[in-house]
């Protein structure tokens, strides 16, 4: 066989398959497959991307499904003009039933063309899964709630109105945060009993089986700190004991070993009760061990080899960044560092500043809060509305997987929803492989099948909860 002939070969089998492929669709498959390629391959990194003209694309959709421009609002401020989203609403048919909010952010993280293996602005579907920035995190969520506000306008309308938000700025620390913005000046726009957000993942395991659903009630808080050593300096010929290089090197040493205490909320005393029957063994002993007394040491090395139980048990603290000094041939006047801090529910930024001192345990050492305080508002209930329905829906979609009420261990832009008096839930629906499907790294994939799958999911659970009393 010539190579011109193995090359045409190989198209034709491309193609066959892509057409087969494409023939096992349902027509709202194909609907939504199109509504999320257009929104994945719209650039919404901050570099060079606009989150507005994602929102703008989204609401088009919703208006040929039928919304009014009274229905749609697509916002921005003049000093973040791309970095806008979108508002929409769909009026349920008793005035007198609370509102539920669907959360997705728009923007993406950075991606280098040069280090991914294919365009990472460009849905590659290719081996059963997609490929793209933003394929999972958090353009899966955002196409799937646009798609769902299209499908049900269609038909009669829910009993409890539902409410669209579109957010950008979730991606980046000090950026304009659509989110934060809309509880802070037009919560009128947002104002439900409860909202759906990103924030849990299911686990998958190596075999590619469903070993548990997640659904996210809580989430760690991010703060940063800044520690900081001053010395009055000096020539570099004539070094002294006294040197701020090496007393916050030492003091960041310290803090590397301190372990903040083991806490539990309803949320993660229930993730570790059903954990704990589904893991088994020495670390399931030691689950329901550490369930019963937090002070058991023992207990708490055996869980804390693995590092999302250890994140989920207690405040984080991690050294990130360092600085100091002021030239090469002088004694450093100064030296610092960040330690950033993912804070259990409930925790106060004082009290964790507090612990960062005892940790270094230097007296001259300054620790002193860092950038944006963020808000500590306490986990939203897990009540039998929100998590009796999702339950259910979730036992039709995933026979015999376990849903499991989950703390995020990240940051989402549910804290500002939370803080705010909207309780706010994360239940996508998706399931992540050991590696995390290269979420913020390289490569990002979601599968297809399990795409699909998610917005099936979702869906029903949207149609649940705006059905409920």
């Amino acid at each position: 066989m010539s190579p011109v002939t193995r090359v045409f070969g190989a198209v034709i089998a491309t193609l066959l398959a892509a057409q087969s492929q494409a023939q096992t669709l349902r027509p709202d498959q194909t609907q939504f497959r199109a509504l999320y390629k257009e929104l994945v391959e719209t650039n919404t990194t901050l570099s060079a991307g606009s989150c507005t003209l994602a929102a703008q694309r989204m609401a088009a959709h919703l208006k040929a499904a039928g919304f009014k421009d009274s229905e749609l609002n697509v916002f921005s401020i003049p000093t973040n003009p791309k970095e806008g989203g979108l508002v929409a609403v769909l009026p349920g048919s008793d005035p007198k039933a609370g509102a539920i909010l669907l959360l997705a952010h728009l923007d993406v993280v950075e991606a280098n063309r040069a280090d991914w293996t294919r365009d990472p602005f460009v849905l590659v579907e290719e081996n059963g899964w997609f490929y793209a920035r933003g394929a999972s995190d958090d353009k899966a969520q955002a196409a799937i709630f646009t798609d769902t506000m299209a499908r049900l306008k269609a038909g009669k309308p829910p009993r409890r109105t539902l409410k669209l938000a579109l957010t950008c700025g979730e991606e980046t620390g000090g950026a304009f945060n659509g989110a934060e913005w809309l509880v802070k000046n037009h919560k009128d726009w947002i104002a439900a009993d409860f909202a759906l957000n990103e924030g849990s993942v299911g686990i998958r395991n190596k075999e590619g089986k469903h070993v548990s659903l997640g659904m996210q009630a809580g989430e760690k808080v991010y703060q940063d700190f800044r520690i900081e050593a001053t010395n009055p300096g000096g020539h570099s010929s004539r070094p002294r004991p006294d040197n701020a290089i090496y007393e916050l090197a030492a003091a960041l040493v310290r803090i590397g070993q301190y372990e903040f205490p083991v806490q539990f909320s309803d949320t993660t005393r229930a993730y570790f009760t059903e954990t704990a029957k589904l893991t088994g063994g020495e670390t399931g002993a030691a689950m329901t061990a550490l369930l019963a007394n937090p002070n058991d040491a023992a207990a708490n090395a055996i869980v804390s080899k693995d590092p999302t139980f250890h994140s989920m048990l207690r405040t984080t603290c991690v050294a990130t960044e360092l600085d100091g000094g002021h030239a090469k041939n002088a004694l450093p006047q100064r030296a610092g560092a960040n330690i950033n801090c993912r804070m259990f529910p409930g925790d106060s930024i004082e009290n964790v500043r507090a612990q960062l001192v005892k940790a270094a345990a230097d007296a001259a050492m300054k620790v002193s809060v860092s950038g944006e305080i963020s808000p500590t508002p306490p986990p939203p209930p897990l009540t039998p509305l929100v998590y009796g329905t999702a339950k259910t829906v979730a036992a039709k979609h995933f026979p015999g997987v376990p849903l499991l009420p989950a703390m995020s261990t990240g940051a989402t832009d549910g804290r500002f929803l939370n803080a705010g008096g909207i309780p706010t839930y994360g239940v996508p629906g998706r399931f992540s492989d050991p590696d995390g499907n290269g979420v913020h790294g390289l490569n990002e994939r979601k599968s297809v099948a399990g795409l699909y799958a998610e917005r099936d999911y979702l869906y029903d659970l949207i149609i649940a909860y705006a059905a409920a009393p």
